[in-house]
């Protein structure tokens, strides 16, 4: 941890966040960032990097230049404090339960390529594009026999309706842990995952809208795979995100397909076995070499989401879209948010939502639209004089 991060967030001490904390320690933290003279309202998105951010990636290319393949030291120190950072964020018991991917849906293609027989996956209609597409693709290919479970007619997703998707077969489940589009919440995910164990099957979540935005105990929903990255609230860019395998699946009786010279039990060893002969744990899940710029770039977001702590960032966070909504309410815009049961950004019902965000693009607030959903994602760094004029410019618009 930075110098600068470790005074800031000692500096805030323990107590609640308020606007004023935030302000004096860990707007500092962001001066890069926050130079931009928009309102930005898309952290759902794109989330914001700190200064240490470009710090880290810089000293992490210095050691290409001065040390060459000696930079390799410092650069699996990095991707190992990754894993140990994203265990720590959702309770993995052990941080080799953590595998680094590039993208979600390589995580996800990992556990479909585990499967020797064309097996049925149960999703829903709600899933982030790239998972949506890839289950499609091994559909069409013949891989998989894949029921998609549609929303009800608030957009809103149950597992009672995935459950009866299921039925009495041992299928692989896909889903959401918080719904891109809308924010919601899926309840009653723990009984999901005890039923369809009981019938001989297995989970993987996706928290990508979660990890960061509020609690995860990865234990407490015993899910057996999950996939995430940094991209949102944990600012860490593109590239960096990961894989979670349950302890269970990691004896060795599952392989992937997914596969490369790092998942050998001793790669820079350079000796070839007859067969594949994978390390033992999760480096079993590990790949080819891998991009480690993207973990290094990872470390200060993640290194900063654990230090203030999820709790209060979720708290925090529930504020922000409180005061959201009162402004919109205000301006007579009728906005989802600031629940219990909804995530880290609020969302206005439009018929043209995409529309709406580029007219508000335009005014200097830059939120955006999926399918008929405005999603407006305010976060610590959003200060309530911004929040009241972005509503107040959506007032004008709708």
């Amino acid at each position: 941890m930075s110098s600068a991060l470790e005074h800031a967030v000692s500096s805030l001490g323990r107590d609640a966040l308020s606007e004023a904390a935030l302000r004096e320690h860990v707007f500092p933290l962001f001066k890069r960032v926050l130079q931009r003279s928009e309102i930005y309202l898309a952290n759902h998105s794109l989330g914001r990097p700190l200064d240490q951010t470009a710090r880290d990636v810089s000293l992490a290319l210095d050691a290409w230049y001065e040390r060459m393949d000696e930079a390799w030291e410092p650069w699996l120190k990095a991707i190992e404090a990754f894993r140990m950072n994203v265990a720590e964020l959702i309770h993995a018991p052990r941080f080799d339960c953590i595998v680094p991917k590039t993208s979600a849906g390589q995580g996800l293609r990992a556990i479909l390529n585990t499967f020797d027989e064309r097996g049925k996956v149960v999703t829903t209609a709600g899933e982030f594009d790239s998972i949506d597409f890839i289950l499609k693709a091994y559909a069409e290919r013949g891989r998989i026999d894949l029921v998609t479970v549609a929303a009800d007619e608030r957009g809103e997703f149950h597992v009672e309706d995935v459950l009866a998707a299921v039925k009495q077969d041992a299928v692989f489940v896909v889903l959401s842990m918080v719904m891109f589009e809308t924010a919601q919440i899926v309840g009653e995910l723990e009984r999901l995952v005890r039923t369809v164990h009981s019938r001989g099957g297995t989970v993987l979540l996706d928290l990508y809208h979660a990890a960061g935005a509020l609690p995860v105990d990865i234990q407490t929903l015993d899910a057996d795979f999950a996939v995430g990255g940094s991209y949102k609230y944990l600012r860490g860019g593109p590239g960096a995100c990961w894989l979670y395998v349950h302890p269970r699946h990691l004896d060795g009786t599952l392989r992937t397909l997914d596969t490369g010279w790092f998942a050998k039990p001793q790669p820079f060893s350079f000796q070839r076995a007859a067969t594949a002969e994978l390390a033992s744990g999760g480096n079993a899940f590990l790949e080819s070499t891998p991009p480690v710029l993207a973990f290094v770039q990872a470390r200060a977001g993640l290194e900063f989401t654990l230090s203030v702590g999820v709790d209060r960032l979720r708290a925090y966070s529930l504020n922000r879209q409180a005061i959201l909504m009162q402004a919109l309410a205000r301006e007579g815009v009728e906005a989802i948010g600031a629940r219990p049961d909804r995530g880290a950004f609020v969302v206005v019902v439009h018929p043209d939502a995409a529309r709406l965000a580029r007219a508000l693009r335009a005014q200097g607030v830059l939120a955006d639209g999926r399918s008929s959903y405005l999603r407006l994602g305010p976060d610590l760094l959003n200060t309530e004089e911004e929040l009241v004029q972005a509503a107040r410019q959506l007032g004008k618009l709708v």
